[in-house]
């Protein structure tokens, strides 16, 4: 199945401080996502050692509204794996 998803890697990897016991944090937009940010989760199976943080579009955008740490880290830190949604084409 092929959707449209902007994936963005934040935390420790992005940042470059990681250790071996960190995850790989990983923020996934995108307007396929249904229900809330909790249910996503069970939908969505990561290998071990990644930790998916499952947004919509709207609540990505609500979240750079508020300058939220999620949002503030993706923007000036994150490392776009793939931008289908094109949220950070003017980074």
């Amino acid at each position: 199945m092929r959707f449209t998803v902007t994936a963005v890697i934040i935390g420790s990897y992005a940042r470059g401080d990681f250790n071996v016991w960190s995850d790989v944090d990983v923020l996934l937009v995108s307007d396929y996502f249904l229900g809330n940010p909790i249910e996503r989760l069970r939908h969505i199976d990561p290998p071990p050692g990644v930790e998916v943080i499952p947004l919509r579009i709207d609540e990505f955008e609500r979240l750079r509204e508020k300058r939220d740490p999620i949002a503030v880290e993706a923007n000036s830190l994150g490392i776009v794996v793939r931008d289908d949604l094109r949220i950070f084409s003017r980074r």
